[in-house]
């Protein structure tokens, strides 16, 4: 009767609700962290993932005010008649010539430059959107992990703690006579394995919280995250408004790719140069102004091989965005559908599977206290009704997994 009492307390111990870490970082404030919340406690611009690509696109803005500027005016000072022979030796009949003069942009050059610079400056902020919007799916994605991590850590410990208590009953059931000796060489083995997986799960877990820590800035040290999944709501529905940001970003290219032909072809016009000065001669101390202009002939070189480099490069764009939106339909819609088969899953596994396990393994305790069952028959069940909530903590890391990418996948 002792040995069934020893066995009837290890199960209700089994049985009891996991004790979860305690919740100090919730997901809110990891993403505050890593520069992508609304607020956090740490400065943004700490975090090379969120200035890197908010300094590339304030330097795209910047090229659009360079590409506004016309060009300088050139001086130029000539001294013909040195030092020659003859009346020309020395520098009595030396003429000085001082002029300046101004290009003439021809060809919408100007207009074509500044297209050019918007367009690339709209790519990069959309690029800089996208790098944060990826910045946010690492974070949901690595605390969702994290999350999973510390559940299964949970659940090893337990398994552990079950495993030594059913180790000892069998032993002393051995003594007893109550079990044969190989029963008790079973469960050391089953022991000897959970403690293995408890080292595993204490790795994993730690190695969780350090890649959700490497999102942030640098020199903060891993987090202690909640106990439960975030509570994430994806959208189900294609955005009906504007597009999303990867397919904002292939129009971006194209629309770049287009704005570089015209400033391509702008270039292949030749640009004159105008200009006026003074000329003073030496001899007579007598002076004179000048004027001038200045044209290139573009006999061989008239730009053709960019204009044709650019036009191919939109022609390529041009499929890029194609095949990005085929990409991304076909991305979203198997995205949503694997997540709403993963909402099943939880629901089925929560609201059915796990609750059967556990009646059963209540039954299977009271036919071992009154010995109907046998200490294998315990463990069996206790066994099974682990097994479903590694299930449940697996199925409810895919479903946050599929949600934080329906997030991505729809951010503008």
């Amino acid at each position: 009767m002792r040995c069934f009492a020893l066995a009837a307390a290890l199960v209700a111990v089994s049985t009891g609700s996991p004790v979860l870490a305690q919740e100090t970082v919730t997901l809110e404030q990891a993403l505050a962290r890593a520069g992508v919340g609304v607020e956090g406690e740490d400065d943004p611009s700490s975090n090379p993932r969120v200035y890197g690509p908010q300094a590339e696109a304030e330097a795209a803005r910047a090229a659009i005010d360079q590409a506004r500027l016309r060009p300088n005016p050139e001086l130029s000072l000539e001294a013909e008649n040195i030092a020659g022979s003859g009346a020309f030796s020395g520098l009595r009949s030396t003429e000085y010539t001082l002029a300046i003069g101004q290009p003439l942009e021809l060809g919408g050059k100007r207009s074509a430059r500044i297209a050019s610079a918007r367009a690339s400056s709209d790519f990069a902020g959309l690029q800089s959107k996208f790098a944060l919007s990826q910045l946010a799916l690492g974070v949901r994605e690595r605390y969702v992990e994290a999350v999973a991590a510390g559940q299964r850590l949970v659940l090893a410990r337990q398994i552990v703690e079950r495993n030594r208590e059913l180790t000892r009953i069998a032993n002393v059931l051995v003594e007893v006579g109550r079990e044969p000796p190989l029963r008790a060489m079973r469960a050391q083995a089953t022991l000897a394995e959970a403690e293995a997986e408890l080292q595993a799960a204490e790795a994993a877990n730690g190695a969780a919280r350090q890649a959700l820590a490497a999102l942030w800035a640098t020199g903060q040290s891993s987090p202690s995250v909640s106990a439960a999944f975030p509570e994430l709501s994806p959208p189900l529905d294609l955005p009906s408004s504007d597009d999303p940001l990867p397919l904002r970003i292939a129009g971006a290219r194209t629309a770049f790719a287009q704005a570089e032909i015209a400033r391509e072809r702008s270039l292949g016009v030749p640009d004159p140069t105008l200009s006026a000065g003074v000329r003073r001669f030496e001899e007579s101390n007598d002076q004179a102004f000048i004027v001038g202009i200045s044209i290139p002939l573009p006999f061989r070189n008239r730009n053709q091989g960019n204009i044709a480099a650019a036009e191919a490069q939109y022609r390529a764009a041009s499929a890029s965005e194609a095949i990005a939106e085929a990409d991304y339909l076909l991305d979203f819609e198997r995205t949503r559908t694997l997540y709403l088969a993963a909402e099943t899953r939880v629901e089925t596994l929560s609201s059915a599977s796990l609750p059967q396990a556990e009646e059963a393994l209540r039954l299977v305790e009271i036919g071992y206290r009154n010995g109907r069952f046998p200490l294998i028959e315990v463990l069996a069940a206790a066994e099974a009704r682990d097994a479903i909530r590694e299930n449940l903590i697996q199925a409810e890391e895919t479903r946050g997994l599929l949600a934080a990418r329906l997030i991505w996948l729809s951010a503008q």
